[in-house]
């Protein structure tokens, strides 16, 4: 048996934890129907994605007469994805009945009463019509180059004795909410489908067409490979060439068709012809409904039925100082989002876009919010005559588009925009912002674990570090120069940057515990992640959990490692906690002998982190914050409540509370560890 998991496999395994928080009956009911779309769309971008380049290296093999294990892999995986299809179709038909008790409805064009019936006619002839386009399949329609990803269709069939006629509507959720609400006589809740509200209607727009006895409507979505190719062609900026490159996107070769399992198989066979699907694409039978991604959306109704929101932690640090700078020049800081406000930052970037003292201001973006406020500080502070640096990783995918308007609009403000390195993505969460201050240039410096995004830093838990510590400073603008100049190689003694150092870095600290385990002396390692599937650092685990060197770690996601396995992983012990925020931070802990050092990064322990991306890692030098972020990590290692055990079957059994042990939900006490942490900062400043 391998001792390394497919990272395909162990992703889906990540993903049925997500649907686990679905079935979860202490989740409040609302929360559990918002899961149940997080892991649709989920699933969508790993197929887009993952399976999408597992079936490219099957084709790749196929051609060397070697593909026989990624042939296994991939039916692995597809059966494994279809198991989990059922799974969540059973879980939505439960928490539909759920949603009942407690009179929320989601009826169907058949069972909703004779007046919300005519309410519904008349909705869909006054708002819904106008953004209806049927397509109408003859042998000439291209069903391969009209259908979009990721959009849900309705496949009509109107039947006569005559025969048959064909058409597709796509379903307009662009224009018009999933969810429509109708009128009721009591105090319940009904929803309809928007696709239900086309169904009930079909007669609406083919009535005057075609004549037909029957009409039928069953609900399909294919899944694009998501992949694209640079052309590299040097007579076209970057931008272009990039704009030009993610229009493959859609005509791109599907890799998943899902369709409604009561579909008759007649049709099923023509859209798989229609579609060119091969044997090792994924034909996917599912519920009535498809996108359920749409449910992240669930409206919010009745009474306890969501998260209590959290009471925001306020950082005493910037707070009691007159200025971010002040704050940061007085002491390092150490925001950990959602609990701390992004505000911070975007006031941190808002201050400096003006501030006379400031020189200039560097930053490397890869997803930010659609309407951000931190690019409108870096314009503001171009137009105040900042030297302003933006480096804009392009290739962040699915967020291209986005990304490459920002640039533009950059550009067009006179701020100098950067697209680093072709073949390196460029991951690091880096702000470099440098200010005069009598005869000397201070740099200030934010090395965080996030994207500068102020819609995700509200649901992903993410550290930030503020430091002017020269010994870091210096080496932040180091990066950018090695990403403006790359054929530089700068010698980093405090940073660790992908893919210059780190991969060595973090291998030599594992091999260090090794040494100081076999000469008597304490050894450990601790470290949260969202990945490990690097092979090489899996390898090196292995060797330290069989030197006797302790290691414990919380992975979020994809986990290839084998934990708990005697002879090769018994000192190894691996959690995985899914809840209300999704956990995004890297953190290392090493022992060194008593000595310990404490990391945080931008990178997963994966190939491409390591080998392919510029990512940066610090060491957190503050002895008060290296504890801050120990107490949280070992309140994430005693999680008994949303902690899962991350075995060598990934069977994702839940960490139960030993006898007379409290139940721990992590990150609940990490918002009281924190409040209570910042009261007792606050009360020490008004004494002093």
């Amino acid at each position: 048996m391998s001792n390394f998991t497919p990272k395909e496999l162990s992703w889906l395994s990540f993903n049925g934890r997500v649907l686990q928080e679905a079935a979860d009956p202490s989740v409040p009911l609302i929360e559990r129907v918002r899961f149940l779309g997080i892991y649709s769309n989920n699933q969508d971008e790993f197929f887009k994605v993952r399976v999408a380049e597992l079936k490219r290296q099957v084709m790749i093999n196929k051609e060397r007469g070697i593909h026989e294990e990624e042939v296994n892999l991939l039916k692995r995986v597809q059966n494994e994805a279809a198991r989990y299809q059922m799974t969540l179709n059973e879980l939505f038909h439960k928490l539909t009945e759920e949603l009942a008790q407690h009179s929320i409805f989601l009826r169907d064009e058949k069972s909703v009463t004779p007046d919300q019936q005519s309410w519904v006619s008349r909705y869909f002839r006054h708002h819904v019509l106008k953004h209806i386009n049927p397509v109408i399949i003859d042998e000439d329609t291209d069903l391969l180059s009209f259908l979009k990803d990721q959009y849900t269709y309705l496949f009509v069939r109107m039947s006569s004795v005559k025969g048959n006629s064909y058409a597709l509507i796509e379903i307009p959720t662009d224009a018009l909410p999933r969810f429509i609400r109708l009128p009721t006589e009591n105090n319940s809740t009904t929803l309809m489908f928007l696709d239900d509200v086309i169904r009930m209607n079909l007669d609406m727009i083919f009535k005057h067409l075609f004549s037909y006895e029957s009409i039928e409507a069953y609900s399909i979505k294919m899944n694009r490979d998501a992949e694209y190719d640079l052309s590299g062609n040097l007579d076209k900026s970057l931008l272009a060439d990039m704009s030009e490159s993610l229009k493959q996107r859609l005509n791109a070769k599907p890799v998943r068709f899902a369709y409604d399992a009561a579909m008759p198989r007649d049709i099923v066979n023509f859209m798989a012809k229609e579609l060119k699907l091969s044997s090792i694409d994924s034909l996917m039978p599912g519920n009535r409904y498809h996108n359920f991604k749409d449910f992240m959306d669930f409206p919010a109704i009745g009474d306890g039925m969501l998260n209590e929101p959290l009471s925001e932690v306020r950082s005493t640090a910037f707070d009691t100082a007159d200025t971010p700078f002040e704050a940061i020049a007085k002491k390092d800081v150490l925001l950990y989002y959602p609990y701390y406000s992004f505000d911070y930052l975007t006031e941190f970037l808002r201050q400096a876009s003006y501030d006379p003292q400031v020189m200039s201001i560097k930053i490397n973006i890869y997803r930010v919010a659609s309407n951000s406020r931190v690019i409108n500080s870096l314009i503001d502070a171009a137009n105040n005559g900042k030297s302003v640096t933006v480096v804009v990783e392009l290739k962040a995918r699915f967020d291209e588009s986005n990304n490459i308007k920002w640039a533009s609009r950059l550009t067009d403000a006179g701020v100098k925009v950067l697209f680093g390195l072709p073949t390196l993505k460029i991951h690091s969460k880096l702000v470099l912002v440098t200010r005069r201050e009598g005869e000397s240039l201070v740099r200030y410096a934010h090395i965080g674990t996030g994207n500068f995004n102020e819609k995700t830093a509200k649901i992903y838990t993410d550290f930030a570090l503020f430091t002017v510590n020269k010994k870091i400073t210096d080496e932040v603008e180091d990066v950018f120069e090695f990403i403006e100049y790359p054929y530089t190689r700068p010698n980093f003694t405090q940073l660790m940057v992908s893919p210059l150092n780190a991969r060595e870095r973090i291998s030599a600290m594992i091999d260090r515990e090794i040494f100081y385990k076999k000469q008597g002396k304490p050894a450990y390692i601790r470290f949260k992640v969202n990945n490990l599937v690097d092979r090489k650092l899996v390898d090196k685990l292995y060797e330290a959990s069989q030197a006797g060197v302790k290691v414990r770690a919380v992975i979020r996601g994809m986990c290839s490692l084998k934990a708990g396995v005697p002879g090769l992983s018994e000192n190894i012990y691996i959690t995985s906690i899914v809840d209300r925020f999704l956990e995004h931070p890297r953190v290392m802990i090493f022992c060194n002998g008593g000595n310990e050092e404490v990391y945080i990064s931008s990178a997963d322990w994966m190939t491409r982190n390591l080998d392919y991306r510029i990512e940066v890692g610090t060491p957190v030098l503050d002895p008060d914050l290296r504890a801050r972020i120990k107490h949280i990590l070992d309140l994430q290692e005693r999680d008994n409540r949303k902690a899962r055990i991350i075995d060598e079957l990934q069977q994702n059994i839940y960490v139960k509370a030993e006898p007379g042990e409290a139940p721990l939900r992590s990150q609940t006490a990490i918002h009281d560890y924190l409040m209570q942490l910042e009261e007792a900062e606050l009360a020490k400043s008004k004494q002093a």
